[in-house]
């Protein structure tokens, strides 16, 4: 199911990015064209994966992902990232128009380094948002104008946007990004990850709801 969202945007914010550089590229579910943008702030290239004509499009299917090194290269079981992506990836292939954004925001926005730190902390007991607050960090420290600009430097004019996490939707809303509804993003629970996806569930608001063996499995409402 779908949950229409309704929002309009409510202000824009002056350009940050350079349109670096894109080609077409081929993949296992299709050629994506795929557009760097350069971040004149902090120099960080964050990805466009776009394919089929977008611009000028209303409702184009589009899914804010940001960077999960961990899971996406190296196969952690820590969270729900990598099988976030993929299937962002294959609703896009298989609808034959969409925008996968990358952001290069690891661990919620603390980076790489950070982030196993947390997960040391998590060892120990702390939960996901605990572990940030030990560090010195607020739960969540990412941010979406960069995100903003890229749909609008591809002419996207609205979206549904492929996401559990309601501060994606007012993220872009916020930046002047209409969001005409909403995709659940689907993946399941593991043994590791469970309480994961249990406390973004309890503690900010994630649309995710158990399906089976009590909560061992999620997906998104």
């Amino acid at each position: 199911m779908t949950d229409k969202t309704d929002m309009l945007p409510t202000r824009r914010r002056e350009r940050v990015l350079d349109r670096f550089s894109e080609a077409d590229l081929p993949t296992t579910r299709g050629v994506f064209r795929v557009v760097v943008f350069r971040d004149r702030r902090n120099g960080r290239e964050h990805v466009a994966m776009v394919m089929g004509e977008v611009g000028g499009r209303e409702g184009v299917p589009v899914r804010l992902h940001s960077e999960c090194l961990t899971s996406e290269v190296f196969g952690s079981l820590k969270c729900d990232c990598r099988e976030q992506l993929e299937r962002a990836l294959d609703l896009v292939a298989h609808t034959g128009c969409g925008v996968v954004v990358y952001l290069r925001q690891e661990g919620r926005g603390i980076g790489l380094g950070n982030k196993i730190k947390a997960y040391a902390l998590q060892a120990e007991g702390a939960d996901t948002y605990e572990a940030n607050r030990q560090l010195g960090f607020a739960d969540d420290l990412r941010r979406y104008d960069a995100a903003a600009e890229i749909l609008r430097a591809l002419d996207v004019q609205s979206v549904d946007l492929i996401t559990n996490n309601p501060l994606k939707i007012a993220g872009l809303v916020e930046e002047g990004v209409p969001v005409r509804r909403r995709i659940p993003s689907r993946a399941e629970a593991n043994p590791h990850n469970v309480d994961y996806l249990r406390t973004k569930r309890e503690r900010s608001g994630h649309m995710i709801e158990v399906i089976a063996e009590g909560e061992q499995k999620f997906k998104a409402g």
